[in-house]
């Protein structure tokens, strides 16, 4: 990036700050990966019994959607303290596509399993979900402790 000086960034000059932004990051990607994994597991037939996996997935919505929000831009906020670090990272890259993967199928694949009554492919889709979502979390996990990470 053509001009831009990290040393400047707020989040690498104030150590407390880039600590909190991190905080936020992974608590608001517990959030939405919670709300998600709460209508997985209704497609999997675990969980509330008396409850649909439509009628948790609009239960859940707007938490789904605060935590997703949160997540990207507290994340956007730690790529910009050394993009080159991240980008060059497979680590990273590799996470990344795991995150586009999970959100693309969250809301895909995974709502139109919803509108069906519960089948093997119903299952499935929440099986897949939580696949994606537990290895975006991992590859965030493995990039803090590669080389090139933190």
């Amino acid at each position: 990036m053509a001009g831009y000086d990290i040393a400047t960034n707020p989040l690498n000059r104030h150590e407390n700050l880039f600590a909190l932004t991190e905080v936020v990051h992974i608590a608001s990607l517990a959030l939405s990966a919670g709300m998600i994994a709460l209508v997985d597991f209704s497609l999997l037939g675990v969980g509330w019994r008396g409850e649909s996996a439509a009628k948790l997935e609009r239960s859940t919505r707007l938490w789904t959607i605060a935590g997703l929000t949160a997540m990207v831009t507290s994340g956007l906020a730690l790529f910009s303290t050394d993009p080159a670090r991240y980008f060059y990272s497979p680590t990273f890259r590799v996470k990344m596509a795991l995150l586009l993967a999970a959100i693309l199928w969250n809301y895909t694949a995974h709502r139109l399993a919803m509108r069906g009554q519960p089948t093997q492919l119903t299952a499935a889709a929440g099986a897949i979900s939580l696949a994606l979502w537990a290895s975006t979390i991992f590859g965030g996990l493995f990039f803090a402790f590669t080389p090139g990470g933190y």
